[in-house]
């Protein structure tokens, strides 16, 4: 069974930092693309950053300098390092395994989501 499980949520003042991970299960890791997403009260889900299967990174801009993705295959998981946190990044953030396989083979799983709530 695939399974893509987050952690690392909480509460942090403006300017701190967070880590969160996502450990996927049930899937060849390094042939996917992982990206983590976020979604505040009344807002639309946004992607945050992605790290492709080449290891390639595109970050959105509100985030570009502050956070920082990594992968690690061995551990069939990636990380998000979250530095100098501001009130705005208040959301649930979930972390997304894609993969295209050939021309009409498409894999896309989500994990639960992890709350970080960032407020003084």
């Amino acid at each position: 069974q695939v399974q893509v499980v987050e952690s690392g949520g909480g509460l942090v003042q403006p300017g701190g930092s967070l880590r969160l991970s996502c450990a996927a299960s049930g899937i060849t890791f390094s042939l996917y693309d992982m990206g983590w997403y976020r979604q505040a009260p009344g807002k639309q889900r946004e992607l945050v950053v992605i790290i492709t299967s080449e290891g390639s990174t595109n970050y959105a801009d509100s985030v570009k300098g502050r956070f920082t993705i990594s992968r690690d295959n061995a551990k069939n998981t990636v990380y998000l390092q979250m530095n100098s946190l501001k009130p705005e990044d208040t959301a649930v953030y979930s972390c997304n395994a894609r993969r295209i396989a050939g021309l009409y083979r498409k894999y896309d799983y989500w994990g639960q989501g992890t709350q970080v709530t960032v407020s003084s």
